[in-house]
């Protein structure tokens, strides 16, 4: 079985508020184990590996346009 991880440990480990956990949580963006309702929530480790996945992004490359003058030819 893995290790639970509290909710203030798991903000820690992904670098983010508890607050924004919270709402990354109540959005359905991370998944939780809660055995009680209104009790703890835990989450796992594969479970931050799934959040930290779905929120990472490919950078796109820079379309560079050689000058952002005009030519002097004289066409617009």
């Amino acid at each position: 079985m893995e290790k639970l991880i509290t909710r203030k440990e798991a903000a820690e480990i992904l670098g983010i508020s508890i607050t924004t956990l919270d709402a990354a949580r109540n959005n359905g963006l991370i998944s939780y184990v809660q055995y009680v309702q209104n009790g703890c929530v835990y989450f796992t480790a594969a479970g931050l590996q799934e959040y930290i996945a779905k929120c990472t992004y490919r950078a796109k490359p820079v379309e560079r346009n050689t000058t952002y003058r005009r030519s002097r030819n004289g066409s617009s």
